[in-house]
This record gives C-alpha cells, structure tokens and sequence, in this order.
C-alpha cells in the first residue's frame, strides 16, 4: 500500500503538499480523491488530522456549485442520526453500500471523460436489461450489507445486555 501523500493546513487556511513542495487548492486535493491517491490533511501548527473537514469541505462545494448528490431529505436524514445510538450502524451501513455501489460501478465502466454526468446517466438509461440485471445485483448486495449491519446490531445487544445480566430467553 502506498504511503500517504501529506498535506499541511497552515492557519491562513493554506494547503501545503509535501511531496510537492507547493501550495495547493482545494480542486487539486479534489484531484488527489478522483485519482485515489491516498494523502492525510494535518494541521501545520498542532498535527491534528483534518482530513475529514477538508473531505467534506469538498462534498460542500460540489453541492453549491451544480447538481446536488444529496437531496434535502437524504441531509435531514443524516443528521438525525447524529447522536442516536443507531449511528455507527448507519455509518457502516452507508460505507458497505457505497463500496458495492462503486464496484457495479466499475463494472458498468466509468463515465468517459468529456461526457456529461447527465448524457452519461442517459446512456445507462437505454440498456435496459443490462442495467435491469445490475441493479438487481446491487439491490441483493445492499440488502446483504443491510443484514449484515443488522447482525452485528443483533451481537452487540446482546453482549451488552449480558454484560447487565440479562439473557436471551432459551
């Protein structure tokens, strides 16, 4: 596994590549993620990771500057699950369901460069069967991830009710 490319966040909100020895923005670490190069964001006074905030520093401005990915009640939704005790469930969950998302991506193929993700989406749409098959194949593979959440839900509840002393009835 390659090492992680380092980037450091000075406090004038600069980003500094390491391995570059340049400033860079926010695009190009956007580049480093569409690329799957791996890097850590690490604040340049207190070493802090900030990698999360630079992500969805990111994920804000691609949601102001065109077509939305996540509609308002999918937003709502998330932020429901903050501090509900269901949350580390539904943060997995997501992750396995976009893992599997992403590979029927791949192997549906990538949106050719220069396409539009609209005349890309309406390209899909017109293979009909294939994409019929496909999708069913990713609707079967999130309802595994689902029941796998679901179980590891089931396990931990049960551990912790018997670590209070409570048993399953038998």
């Amino acid at each position: 596994m390659p090492t992680s490319r380092i980037i450091k966040k000075y406090p004038n909100r600069r980003l500094y590549d390491t391995d570059t020895s340049t400033y860079i923005t926010l695009a190009e670490v956007k580049n480093l993620v569409m690329d799957s190069q791996p890097f850590v964001v690490l604040d340049a006074k207190s070493g802090d990771d900030l990698t999360r905030s630079i992500l969805l520093q990111i994920i804000l401005e691609e949601e102001t500057a065109g077509i939305p990915l996540f509609t308002e009640q999918i937003l709502a939704n998330i932020i429901r699950f903050y501090g509900h005790a269901m949350q580390g469930f539904v943060g997995a969950y997501l992750e396995k369901n976009m893992q599997v998302f992403m590979e029927m991506q791949q192997k549906v193929g990538a949106q050719p460069k220069g396409m539009t993700p609209e005349a890309w989406s309406q390209f899909l749409s017109i293979q009909g069967p294939v994409m019929q098959n496909m999708m069913g194949s990713y609707m079967e593979q999130s309802k595994t991830a689902f029941a796998q959440v679901q179980e590891q839900m089931q396990r931990s509840s049960e551990q912790m009710l018997a670590a209070m002393g409570f048993k399953r009835p038998g």
